[in-house]
């Protein structure tokens, strides 16, 4: 996840790492290991929400 500081005080943009290849894409929007680490400290509080993923497939692949 890159973290981008805004010129608003307490406002950050998220943004995941996208996975992507011929079957279609896969990210991990939410991690709250991940969150404590990067955002946690400069927010100065935590959030407790575990984990939350998307993907998408082409049409024919089965995972």
């Amino acid at each position: 996840m890159n973290i981008i500081k805004t010129n608003i005080e307490g406002v950050l943009i998220i943004e995941p790492h996208l996975f992507r290849d011929a079957r279609g894409y896969f990210f991990e929007s939410f991690s709250e290991r991940e969150f404590e680490e990067k955002v946690a400290p400069i927010l100065g509080h935590s959030v407790h929400f575990c984990q939350d993923n998307e993907s998408m497939s082409s049409y024919g692949v089965m995972r």
